[in-house]
């Protein structure tokens, strides 16, 4: 089931702290851990569909807000 992006998802947080990259430069490093110049790349190239995608767009939501402060409280909790 296809996630209803009009509607806040807060356990997308989570995985972004726990889900890893499957493939790529960063493989195997936390979807919370990969740099912005990378995510800045995907963001032009397009991001991936499905799960993955919606995770890198968020933390790349996220880093260009300024915004990874938030992500701490969560990475001590795993």
């Amino acid at each position: 089931m296809p996630l209803d992006l009009s509607q806040p998802h807060p356990e997308l947080l989570l995985e972004l702290v726990t889900q890893r990259m499957p493939y790529g430069k960063y493989k195997d490093r936390l979807v919370c851990d990969v740099p912005m110049h990378y995510l800045e790349w995907m963001q032009r190239q397009g991001f991936p569909k499905g799960k993955l995608g919606i995770l890198l767009e968020t933390m790349y939501v996220i880093q260009l807000n300024g915004l990874v402060y938030l992500l701490d409280p969560l990475k001590r909790k795993k």
